[in-house]
C-alpha cells in the first residue's frame, strides 16, 4: 500500500441460448433517452484468411488484477438525413484521407484486434480457436453483466482486452464492437475505450460507431467520438450525431465554433430539455459566452447521455438519480477522474467487489481520503482505520482496525469490498492462530495474494474456512484430498454450510485433486451431479477439449447468469473450474473457487 507505507444456475441455460448463432441478437436495455436507442444493422463479414493458428501455450496462471447502440435514424420529420445539399461539394473519400494520414505499414488489420498481447498478460491470439464468430457474438450479447463473480469478471475482461484473432464468419470491426459493448456493460469503460481505439477509424462500421459513442459517454469524454463525426454524418444517421458534431466543434478550440450548431439543433427540435442543455454546456467548455446552468428539476431518469455529458462538463448529478440505473454506471463513476475521492469512494468499493478496480487502486483512493481535509465523514473514519491497520505497532490494534472495517457494511457486496480493501494489510501480519484467521485468509485471497496467504497454513485448523480456502488456492503442492478431508470441512456457521461443502467438493474435483473413485463416492454422498449433461456443459467441455481459453471464459460467464453466488450451482462451478483448469487458467479457476466459499 503506497500511501500507508506498505505497499446459474445451469437450469436456466437453454439449448436455444447455446445454439443461437442463427438467432437475432438481443441488445441490453438502453439507458439513453427516447430516440437514442436504435441498434445499427451489422456489417457483412470482412474478407479475411482463416489459417489454423498453432497454440502459443497456456496463459499465465496468475492474472493481473487490473489491465491498466444508439440513436434514431432520420431528421426531425422522420426522413433520412442527407449530408449533401444542392451546390455543396462532395465530401472527401475517408479511405483516401486515411491512407494519406497513415502509412500502410502503420495500419492495423481487423484479423487481430485487442490491446493486450499474450506477452503482456493477455490470452494467446488463437483463444477463440475454431469457434464460429456468430455463435460468440450471440453469447457475448446475452451475457447479463455485471457477473456475480469478481474473479470471473476479471478473467472475462482479460479475454475482451486481449489481442485475439477475429473468428470466422464475422466482420472484425463488428466483433470488436460486441467486445467493447460487453466491457461497457461490465463497467469496464476505460478498457472499452482503448479497445475501440485499437481499430483504425476508416474501418469503423455502424455497429462499432455505436460502441464508440457508448464508450465516449461511459468515460465522460465525448471527444472520443469526434474522429467519427464526418463518417457518421455522411450516412443515414441518428440525431445524437448532430449534437456530437456541435460539441466537437465547440471543443476544437476555434472561437465561435459549436454555438451555431446548437442553436440550429434547438430550432429544429433535434433534442430538448436537459439533454440539449448538457450538450450546450459541453460546447461552452470552449466558448465561455455560452455558459449554461443545469437544472435537473423533475428529471427522474439518469441516462448514459446525461451521465456522460454531465461528467464531461463537471455538472453534479443528484445522488438519487443513480438509483435509476444499472450498477455499471456506478463502476463508470468509480473511474471518473473529475470526481474527488470522497464522491468516488462508495462507487469504488462496489467496483472493487466487481473486479473493475484492483485492491491497490481502492487502497490508494482511501489514502487520498485520509490525506484530505474532511475528517468527519464515515468514509474518513474508514480511511483512518485502514491507516491504523498498517501503522499500529501492536497486532491487536491492527486487527481491531480491520474488524472495524469488516463489520461496518451490512450488504454482502460491501462486506466483500472491505476484505479487498484490507488484503495487503492482512498480508503484512505474521501468521498466528486467532479468532480472525479465517477472515484474514479470505481478505488476502480476495485480492489474489495466494502465495502470501499460504504462509498461514499452520494457523488454519483442519476443516475451517481458512483451511478450505488455502486448499483451493494452493497451486504448488499438487495435494490429493480424501473423503475424510472433504467431510472435515464444516462449511462455516452460516445457513449455507451444506452448499459450501458441495462447492468445496465440486471445486476440488474440477481441479483434479480428488481421485476418480473418491470423487464418485462423494458426488453421491453430497448429491452433486458431476455428470450433468446439457447444451451448456457440452459446449464448455468441447471448448476446453480444443484448448480455446477465450471461448471457455465466455461460456463460463454464460453459466453464471444469476444475481449472486447463491444462484450458482455446484455443478456449474465444477464445469467452470474444470474447463479453466484444463486450458491453463488454473490461477483464475482457483480464485473463483475460493470466492465461492467467501461469498456464500
Amino acid at each position: 500500500m503506497r500511501r500507508f507505507n506498505n505497499k446459474a444456475a445451469l437450469g436456466g441455460v437453454a439449448l436455444a441460448l447455446i445454439a443461437g448463432a442463427g438467432l437475432a441478437q438481443d441488445r441490453p436495455e438502453s439507458i439513453l433517452p427516447p430516440g437514442f436507442n436504435e441498434t445499427q444493422p451489422p456489417s457483412p463479414p470482412a474478407d479475411r484468411p482463416s489459417p489454423r493458428v498453432q497454440p502459443e501455450g497456456p496463459a499465465p496462471a496468475q492474472p493481473p488484477e487490473a489491465v491498466p447502440g444508439v440513436l434514431d435514424d432520420g431528421d426531425l420529420s422522420g426522413n433520412t438525413v442527407a449530408d449533401e445539399e444542392a451546390g455543396t461539394p462532395s465530401p472527401a473519400d475517408p479511405a483516401a484521407l486515411a491512407a494519406y494520414e497513415l502509412p500502410a505499414y502503420a495500419r492495423r488489420s481487423l484479423a487481430r484486434v485487442g490491446i493486450v498481447s499474450a506477452a503482456e498478460g493477455g490470452l494467446p491470439a488463437n483463444g477463440f480457436g475454431e469457434s464460429d464468430g456468430r455463435f460468440l457474438e450471440v453469447l457475448m450479447a446475452r451475457i447479463d453483466a455485471p457477473l456475480p463473480s469478481r474473479w470471473l469478471s476479471i478473467a472475462l475482461r482479460r479475454v475482451l482486452a486481449s489481442q485475439l484473432d477475429t473468428p470466422a464468419g464475422v466482420n472484425g470491426a463488428d466483433f470488436a464492437a460486441e467486445r467493447a459493448w460487453l466491457l461497457i456493460r461490465m463497467g469496464e469503460a476505460q478498457v472499452a475505450r482503448a479497445l475501440v481505439q485499437a481499430v483504425d477509424t476508416d474501418k469503423f462500421t455502424p455497429k462499432l460507431r455505436e460502441a464508440a459513442l457508448q464508450a465516449a459517454l461511459a468515460t465522460g469524454d465525448p471527444a472520443l467520438a469526434c474522429p467519427l463525426v464526418d463518417q457518421a454524418l455522411s450516412q443515414p444517421h441518428d440525431r445524437a450525431w448532430t449534437l456530437i458534431n456541435a460539441m466537437c466543434a465547440g471543443l476544437s478550440g476555434v472561437a465561435g465554433q459549436g454555438g451555431p450548431q446548437i442553436t440550429a439543433a434547438r430550432r429544429q427540435g433535434v433534442a430538448r430539455g436537459i439533454d440539449l442543455s448538457l450538450a450546450e454546456k459541453v460546447v461552452g467548455i470552449g466558448d465561455k459566452r455560452r455558459a449554461v446552468t443545469i437544472e435537473w428539476g423533475g428529471e427522474s431518469q439518469l441516462t448514459a447521455w446525461r451521465y456522460g455529458l454531465a461528467m464531461a462538463s463537471a455538472t453534479p448529478i443528484p445522488e438519487e438519480l443513480f438509483a435509476t440505473v444499472s450498477p455499471r454506471v456506478q463502476f463508470w463513476r468509480a473511474q471518473a477522474p473529475g470526481l474527488d475521492a470522497l464522491t468516488r469512494a462508495p462507487a469504488a468499493e462496489l467496483a472493487a467487489a466487481q473486479g473493475v478496480l484492483s485492491s491497490t487502486a481502492l487502497i490508494d483512493l482511501f489514502g487520498e481520503i485520509d490525506e484530505g481535509e474532511d475528517g468527519s465523514s464515515t468514509l474518513a473514519g474508514a480511511a483512518r482505520d485502514l491507516r491504523l491497520a498498517y501503522s499500529e505497532a501492536e497486532r491487536a490494534a491492527r486487527l481491531n482496525a480491520m474488524r472495524q472495517l469488516w463489520d461496518a457494511p451490512k450488504a454482502g457486496r460491501g462486506q466483500y469490498a472491505r476484505l479487498i480493501l484490507t488484503a495487503q494489510a492482512a498480508a503484512a501480519l505474521p501468521p498466528a492462530i486467532d479468532a480472525d484467521t479465517d477472515r484474514l485468509i479470505a481478505s488476502m485471497l480476495s485480492a489474489g495474494l495466494g502465495h502470501r496467504a499460504q504462509r498461514w497454513r499452520g494457523a488454519a485448523a483442519r476443516g475451517s474456512e481458512g483451511w478450505a480456502m488455502l486448499a483451493l488456492a494452493d497451486d504448488r503442492s499438487g495435494a490429493r484430498f480424501s473423503r475424510s478431508d472433504v467431510r472435515a470441512y464444516r462449511g462455516g456457521t452460516s445457513g449455507d454450510a451444506a452448499t459450501k461443502r458441495q462447492m468445496f467438493f465440486a471445486a476440488l474435483a474440477g481441479l483434479g485433486q480428488i481421485d476418480p473413485g473418491t470423487m464418485a463416492t462423494l458426488a453421491g454422498d453430497l448429491q452433486v451431479d458431476l455428470g450433468l449433461d446439457n447444451s451448456w456443459t457440452r459446449a464448455i467441455d468441447r471448448a476446453a477439449a480444443r484448448d480455446e481459453a477465450a471461448t471457455v471464459i465466455v461460456l463460463a460467464a454464460i453459466g453464471t447468469q444469476t444475481a449472486n453466488w447463491h444462484g450458482i450451482s455446484p455443478e456449474a462451478l465444477y464445469r467452470i473450474v474444470a474447463a479453466m483448469h484444463r486450458v491453463g487458467l488454473d490461477g483464475e479457476a482457483r480464485m473463483i473457487a475460493v470466492e465461492a466459499l467467501t461469498r456464500l
